[in-house]
């Protein structure tokens, strides 16, 4: 039987099965881990690592041993507080199996042991339950953006760019260039001795000039150089503009007083889903947070999701605001336009046609793909009402109801699944 052993280096990856395994085995602990993560991470900043606290009393290891068998009688020497019956109080705090700072001074306290995850193991375990489909563009804008990119070759660069085979091809060449002529008269003169000296003439005055010509012309020849500093041959880089894809993600959400902190909660790790799936599509991603009351306002990311207003809800002006940054900033022959919306359906009666006339005129023509998740447990409102009928109207408008979190993969699934041609 012959035995095999892999002494194959695996480079940084040298612990890639065992570190797999481990991942397996605390996937409970570590997708918890990955959920408080998401819940403290701005929307453009959720694909990154994150570094997992595992507690100590996870890691103990199952034993087996053999156990002591029969009956015994065991005395224990050294106990003067105890007789049999007594009850022994639980010890304090950090009494020897602490964690962390609360160690005990009587015993040694064990910590909880931490690891870094890595982007790409991170993103596994929050898209762990989540298909993303591929979405169809109907267009990719081509956007100038400067690449470097090879250019030839140049006789004066960087030493880190100098090409060696470049430099010794022109250095060849030089040499025969520069050498032909001696090279050729240097064979006639040896033609010419080697014929005096067959003849018995090689002693004679012709001869000895011969003679020294051939050594004149061999130093010519050695006097060129192997490699001269013109023989330098650089790689050369230019910018040269490469066509990218594009897109702009617009968030409007509801900040009435009727959207608590659950409801933003909810919004906002809709709106993550929907950012990491656009950046798998394109190259360049602009953000626009949008929320309304009565009133519509274009805000950064923190006031998108802190901030909360009291009073009614006018969901068209949102929807107004948008279209009018649209105009401004994105045209859509530039721009792959997407939009998600979420809202608590709660809607100013007389607004909800606008809104349909809105999204069916103006908005819907202009984007790729508009999503609207309704975040309310209650029967529907007539802003749903009104959406279904755009619903019906429009293959690009999609629309969902979330109950809870749980419901947020299965509502995204839904709402980006595949569609037949």
């Amino acid at each position: 039987m012959s035995n095999l052993v892999d002494r194959r280096l695996s480079g940084k990856n040298r612990s890639a099965a065992n570190r797999q395994r481990f991942l397996r085995r605390f996937k409970g602990q570590i997708r918890k881990a990955v959920t408080e993560a998401v819940s403290g991470r701005k929307v453009a900043d959720l694909e990154r690592g994150e570094k997992i606290s595992i507690p100590s009393k996870d890691l103990k290891e199952p034993v087996f041993h053999h156990g002591a068998g029969g009956r015994r009688d065991v005395i224990h020497p050294g106990n003067k507080e105890f007789v049999t019956g007594d009850r022994v109080d639980r010890p304090q705090s950090g009494g020897g199996q602490g964690s962390g700072a609360g160690g005990s001074p009587d015993g040694e306290g064990l910590d909880e042991f931490v690891f870094q995850l890595s982007q790409e193991e991170f993103m596994n375990y929050f898209f762990e339950d989540l298909a993303l489909p591929d979405l169809v563009k109907k267009q990719l804008a081509a956007v100038p953006e400067v690449k470097r990119a090879r250019a030839g070759f140049v006789s004066q660069g960087n030493p880190a760019n100098l090409h060696v085979v470049r430099s010794m091809k022109q250095a060849i060449g030089r040499r025969l260039a520069m050498s032909a002529g001696p090279r050729e008269a240097l064979r006639e003169a040896e033609e010419a001795l080697a014929e005096l000296e067959a003849q018995g003439k090689g002693r004679s005055m012709e001869a000895e000039e011969l003679r020294e010509e051939i050594k004149s012309l061999k130093a010519r020849v050695a006097a060129v150089p192997f490699l001269d500093t013109w023989d330098l041959r650089y790689a050369n880089r230019v910018d040269k503009p490469q066509p990218s894809s594009q897109a702009v993600m617009f968030c409007l959400m509801d900040v009435s007083g009727s959207m608590d902190e659950s409801r933003k909660d909810i919004a906002k790790r809709f709106f993550m889903l929907l950012y990491l799936f656009l950046t798998r599509s394109y190259e360049r991603i602009d953000v626009v947070f949008i929320r309304h009351h009565t009133v519509a306002k274009e805000v950064d990311e923190e006031d998108f999701f802190s901030s909360r207003e009291t009073g009614g809800t006018v969901v068209s002006s949102a929807l107004e605001l948008m279209h009018e940054i649209i105009l401004e900033r994105y045209p859509s022959a530039s721009w792959n336009i997407y939009a998600a919306q979420a809202s608590d359906g709660d809607n100013w009666e007389n607004d909800s046609p606008r809104c349909r006339e809105l999204l069916i005129h103006s908005i819907l023509p202009l984007v790729q793909y508009y999503a609207y998740v309704e975040i309310e447990e209650e029967n529907p409102q007539s802003l749903w009402r009104e959406y279904e009928y755009v619903k019906k109207m429009n293959r690009q408008f999609a629309m969902q109801r979330i109950l809870s979190l749980e419901d947020i993969y299965p509502v995204f699934r839904e709402l980006f699944r595949k569609k037949a041609a």
